[in-house]
Order: structure tokens, then sequence, then C-alpha cells
């Protein structure tokens, strides 16, 4: 029975030989994350694994010195088994570099997930919680030429072992030397066939069982929720989900609220991309959403909905819609608008807005690396100047974080909402934290938030733990606020 589990897996992952993990993202799966562990300042990037069951490649470097040792281990993120953590793995040092570390860890289902991370040093002993969602969502079929040197090798084997059965029945009892009668040929004719017809009968049977257990494997193969989005009358926005049909578990109703909104919706005039808005719309029934849409200008929208279910698992929902120009309500609450100059690559890749003004004569600045290679992790670090020049006086928190960042690339199959914890969502880390006994779970622990409500405290500089999932160009949006004002700049970068 064990032998037929293990064969019953292994199948399984040869089928998924290239799935790909899920997340709240689009496109971008890995997960970068920067938070305390105790006095230790940890730089975390998790690439999850590409099969379930499957290995998460993990990534670590601490900021602060005198890391001497750091264990992971995998939990799931609610219910009874998030309060039994396995036995710990220790991550190695695999070069020269005191504080780099690099482990990996199997995750044995899908769902929501967390990697427990304690580390140990001359300041004592931290421990971090790093939320995964980890779930296949595609397969690949076998390589042709793979395939073809696969089919070469049964055939030689079939043949070979009809050819073996064909010598035992006209040669096995002859005396040595001695040649076969023709009643031994026949009878070796006729093994011979009955052999072939037994084996190729076993490759048609093996080859169904083979499909219908892969298809089983595929009904587990995530399925992201669907969104529908239509314009009624009054300038109110409806946004109704979809189940495609994935896990009987997930539902349109338990949603959580992240930093204060059930969803957050970022909608984004294409192509041109020089249109942003980061809205909230109330949910007022099971997958139902309503908003009332703020003035926009006329075009086609895409939107790209965040939302995160009870148990810590994010998803982002994504559609379109074409909207004609909208007088609306006025900007309130946390709701924000940004505009740009229309896309447009000169082959340099250096177009940005930094260097504009926005409207009230901010600027925002990038501190852009030398170069942007495809998954790399990078802090990317962006500062608000006011009018003069200078760091504004009245610094505000933007849903009680320094600033909010959405990475998008050009050709819409990338969509990233980060924040200065990096791409997890913020439910999904305080559901994380108030486990691991060093936090609260308050979102005031968090990188890159203040609670105190000071706004002498609130920096002018935030940065987004990330890396570019695949080479191409992208448009960064990034919002920081000062006093009642929502800062929104619009950024261009070409990943190599």
């Amino acid at each position: 029975m064990q032998r037929l589990k293990s064969l019953h897996w292994l199948a399984c992952l040869l089928v998924l030989l290239s799935a790909l993990p899920a997340s709240a993202h689009v496109g971008s799966p890995d997960v970068y994350a920067e938070g305390q562990a105790g006095p230790y300042k940890l730089f975390v990037v998790i690439r999850p694994p590409l099969v379930i069951p499957g290995v998460a490649e993990i990534e670590v470097r601490s900021s602060t010195p005198g890391v001497d040792a750091i264990t992971i281990a995998p939990m799931l993120l609610t219910g009874d088994a998030s309060k039994h953590p396995p036995v710990p793995d220790s991550m190695t040092k695999p070069s020269n570099d005191a504080q780099f570390f690099t482990g990996h860890l199997w995750i044995m289902a899908a769902g929501s997930w967390q990697v427990r991370f304690v580390a140990s040093g001359n300041q004592g002993r931290g421990v971090l919680s790093i939320p995964v969602p980890a779930t296949a969502i595609g397969t690949r079929k076998m390589q042709h030429g793979l395939g073809l040197m696969l089919a070469a090798l049964g055939v030689i084997l079939i043949l070979g072992m009809v050819g073996i059965i064909g010598a035992a029945a006209r040669e096995a009892q002859l005396p040595p030397g001695r040649t076969a009668p023709p009643a031994n040929r026949r009878r070796a004719y006729v093994a011979m066939t009955v052999a072939f017809v037994i084996l190729v009968a076993g490759v048609i049977l093996g080859g169904k069982w083979w499909n219908a257990d892969a298809a089983d494997y595929a009904s587990y193969i995530y399925k992201p929720l669907q969104m529908n989005a239509t314009l009624q009358p009054g300038n109110l926005l409806d946004l109704k989900m979809i189940d495609p049909g994935w896990v009987r578990a997930r539902k349109l109703d338990d949603f959580v609220p992240d930093h204060n909104h059930i969803m957050h919706l970022y909608a984004i005039r294409w192509p041109a991309m020089d249109v942003v808005f980061h809205l909230h719309p109330d949910q007022v029934g099971s997958g139902d959403f309503h908003l009332a849409l703020p003035t926009m200008p006329a075009g086609t929208y895409k939107l790209y909905a965040d939302v995160v279910h009870a148990n810590g698992f994010p998803e982002t929902l994504v559609t379109s819609i074409k909207v004609p120009f909208i007088r609306g309500r006025e900007l309130a609450g946390d709701d924000a608008e940004g505009t740009a100059t229309a896309l447009k690559w000169d082959g340099s890749g250096t177009q940005t807005s930094a260097s504009d003004k926005l409207p009230d004569g901010y600027t925002m600045v990038w501190k852009r690396p030398a170069t942007l290679t495809a998954k790399t992790p990078e802090d990317f670090t962006f500062t608000l100047l006011d009018a003069q020049g200078q760091p504004p006086k009245d610094m505000a928190l933007y849903m009680g974080m320094v600033g909010h960042a959405a990475f998008v690339k050009t050709d819409g199959t990338v969509f990233a909402h980060i924040h200065p914890s990096g791409t997890v969502s913020m439910a999904a880390l305080m559901m994380a934290q108030a486990q691991n006994g060093s936090s609260s779970g308050n979102m005031g622990d968090m990188p890159g938030m203040d609670m105190s409500g000071n706004s002498q405290s609130i920096p002018d500089t935030v940065g987004f733990p990330y890396g570019f999932p695949t080479s191409g160009n992208y448009r960064i949006f990034v919002q920081m606020k000062h006093a009642n004002t929502v800062e929104t700049a619009t950024f261009d970068a070409s990943v190599q």
C-alpha cells in the first residue's frame, strides 16, 4: 500500500512538472518580506514549490550583524496544525557572507502556510513568521524530444520482452545445439503474439489510468476567483465574484479586513496606464461588492481586486471595464487617484515622472538601482519631498503604512500590490505574527508602520521589498501621504 501511495505521488509530481504556485498577485509568485525576528532585521525571499507537494527555496539576509544561526519550520497558517510546529531545519551559509543564509522546506499540501524563522546570535533569540500561499495553478506537457526518446525506449523494451518470451517458448526445453522443430517455432509465434497483445493492452490501459489520475489531480489545481464588472445607474460599479470551482472549502463571504478594508481595488486605464485609482468597494452580499465611482476619465480600465480569506489565503481578481466620462463623487477616505504621462517607451527605459511635479508641487524620488534584473531581491526606496525640496513636516500614514506600491508589467501579465513589509497580505502577516509569541499581531509591530499618530516620527522615505518576476517593462505606482493628501507618483522600469 505504501508503495502504491508513493507511485501515486510520483505520477502527480511528473504531471505537474512545471506548475506554478498561486499568490495574491498576478504573475508574481515569489514571496518577498522584511521583518523583525526579535532584535534582528531580516530580508526574506521564499520561492514556493513548483509542485504540491514540493520544495520551497528560501533565502534570508540579516541587516543586523551577529546572527549565528537561523532555523525554519513550515506550518499551516490557521487551525490546530498551526499550533504544533514540526522539528525545524537549519539554514546554511553558502558563502563567506556571514549574514546570508539559504535553506529549503517541503510544502506537503495546498493552502495558506507560514514559515517560522528563529534567529539566534549575540543579541539573543528572535522569531519571525512569514505567510506563504501555496498551490499549483497549471501543468505543462512533456517536452517533445523527451517524449520521443521515452516512446522509442518503450518500443525497444516491448520488442525485447516479446523476443525473450518467444525464445523461451521455442528453445527453453531443447538440449544445447539442437535445432528447434516446427512445433516449437509455432508455439513461439503463438507465445510472442499473445505477449505482444498483452503488453500493448497493458500500455493502453496504463495510459488511460495515467490520464484519469492526471485529470483527478488537475481538478485540485488552483482556479482563481473570477469577477464580472458592470456599471449600474448612478455611476455605481457592481463587482460580482464567480467561483469556477476549486475546493469546496472556498467561500465568497469569509473575507477579512486587510489594513482596514475588505477589498483593495486598483483601476488602471489601459493601455496608456496614465490614470490609476486605488479604491475600496464595500461588500453588499456574498461575493458582491459595490462602489460609487469618483470622477473618472473615459476609457478602458483594468481592474485588480485584492481580498483575503479568513484562513489567510489571499487572492487577486482581474477583469476590465469600459466606461464613458464619469462625473462622480469626490474622493474621500483612503481612496486615491494618480495621473501620469501616457506610456511610451523610447528604448532606454528611463521614462519616469519622478522629476515632474505632483499636482500640489511635491515630488517623489526613487533611489533607482544601476540595473534591474529579474528575480533579484531589491529594497525599492522612495522619498517624498515638498514644494521646496524638503522633507514634509506633516507626513501621515496611508492606511497605517508609510506607503503603498503597485508593480504592473506593461503587457498586463504581472500585478503586485506591495507594502513596506513586502508582498504578503497584512491580514495574513498579522495572523502569523500573532502566533509566534514575539508580536501582538498589531500593525504597529510591522515594518514601515507607526501607530503612534505622531507625524514627526513618520519618515518621508519608504522601502518596498520585491523582485521583478520576469524581464520586460514595468510601471510602478507609489503612494505616500502628508496631511490629508495622498500623493501618487509613477515610475517606469526596464528589467533585464
